[in-house]
Formats: C-alpha cells, structure tokens, sequence
C-alpha cells in the first residue's frame, strides 16, 4: 500500500523541481535525505520537508518502519501561474508569469525478495562485483614502447602540411 504526501503551491517553477525530484527517484528515504542535503537547489528544502512528512503519515497511520521505505514515485506538476505585466518601451506590456508546482511522492515498503536501486547495490559486496567485470573484459593487453612509436609518422605529416606550403618556401 503506497504513503503519499503532497505538497501544492510551491512558488518554484515545476521545470527547476522536477530537476530535485529526478535526483531521489527510486532511492530508499535515507540516501534521499542525504543527496538533498547536498544539493544547492532552491526546491531541495521543500522535498526534504514533504519526505519527512510522508516518512511520518507511514509511521503514524500504517504502522512501517523508515528504514524499510523507498520511493516509489514522486510527480511534479504545474499549478496556477500568477500573471503580471511589466511596462516596457513606449508604454507596450509584456507579460510575467510566477509559475507553482503541485509535488505528490509516493513511498513504498522495500519487499524481503525484492531489491531496488541503491538497496540492490548494498546486498551485492565487493567480491562479488570482481570476478564479473574480469569475466566480461578479461585481462587488459600491455601495451610495449614499439606501439608508441607509431604516433611519429602523424606529427612527420603534420609538419610536412605546415611547412610545405608556398608562403613558407619563399
């Protein structure tokens, strides 16, 4: 059963929100919590104000724990503009339009046999991790000085391009 919480009217136009709410897509509430902290988005404080108020309708109402959360879905949408004018040359108007956005986040319980995202990248270790990429690229070539050498026959081209031109030969 999916928690949601929203947040409408937020005088922030949707197109910088959805930039945070991209961010945080899919993430378990803590790693959620500790990217907005570092993100110097104007639309990060309100998110981590709706999160925190959407970790406490799951506490309060359903009963969950908080490290067993995710996010499910979070949407940005457009609210009411607010429309101004501001004179311009030879008393034309031209117009301004405050934008809002309406945020709705949905929180999910992480099932036992399920991973998502980050959580999926926790239960894997290390050790795991290594005779995988080993497996898919194999063993690095080495590559021995006699290769390098044949980068010289280029810059010979180069020079010859330069200096071989008319303007030079006189």
């Amino acid at each position: 059963m999916p928690i949601t919480a929203k947040l409408n009217n937020l005088h922030i136009a949707p197109r910088k929100v959805r930039l945070v709410a991209d961010s945080i897509r899919k993430k378990t509430v803590k790693e959620a919590e500790n990217i907005l902290n570092f993100i110097t988005k104007r639309a990060a404080l309100p998110m981590i104000k709706l999160i925190k108020s959407a970790v406490a309708n799951a506490k309060n109402i359903s009963g969950l724990d908080e490290s067993n959360l995710y996010i499910s879905r979070i949407t940005v949408d457009e609210g009411p503009k607010m429309k101004k004018w501001m004179p311009r040359a030879r008393g034309s108007p031209s117009p301004i339009q405050k934008k809002t956005s309406h945020i709705t986040l949905f929180l999910d319980e992480i099932e036992k046999g399920k991973a998502i995202g980050a959580a999926q990248k926790a239960a894997l270790t290390k050790e795991e991790k290594k005779p995988e990429r080993i497996a898919k690229s194999g063993p690095k070539p080495k590559i021995s000085r006699t290769e390098t050498v044949s980068q010289k026959p280029r810059f010979e081209k180069l020079t010859k391009r330069i200096f071989g031109r008319k303007s030079f030969s006189k």
